[in-house]
């Protein structure tokens, strides 16, 4: 079941993922053009065949969005 936001917390209308193809490149690219980010790019998953890593920043209206990278290795 669903609750309402605690205090000082908002109940957004989702958050919107796009996929990168090298996040520490576009984390450093978007931080220079002054994108608010919530966190530093971090590992999420580490899956049989790649990592899932991602940030979380927030755009004009200050709203959540996520970039997200797959890491495969070799």
């Amino acid at each position: 079941m669903l609750t309402a936001p605690a205090p000082g917390e908002s109940a957004g209308a989702g958050i919107i993922y796009y996929v990168v193809a090298d996040l520490p490149a576009a984390f450093t690219s978007l931080s220079a053009r002054g994108v608010r980010f919530v966190d530093a790019p971090h590992l999420v998953a580490r899956l049989p065949d790649h990592e899932l890593w991602m940030v979380f920043c927030r755009d004009s209206e200050d709203n959540l969005l996520a970039l997200m990278s797959e890491v495969r290795d070799g």
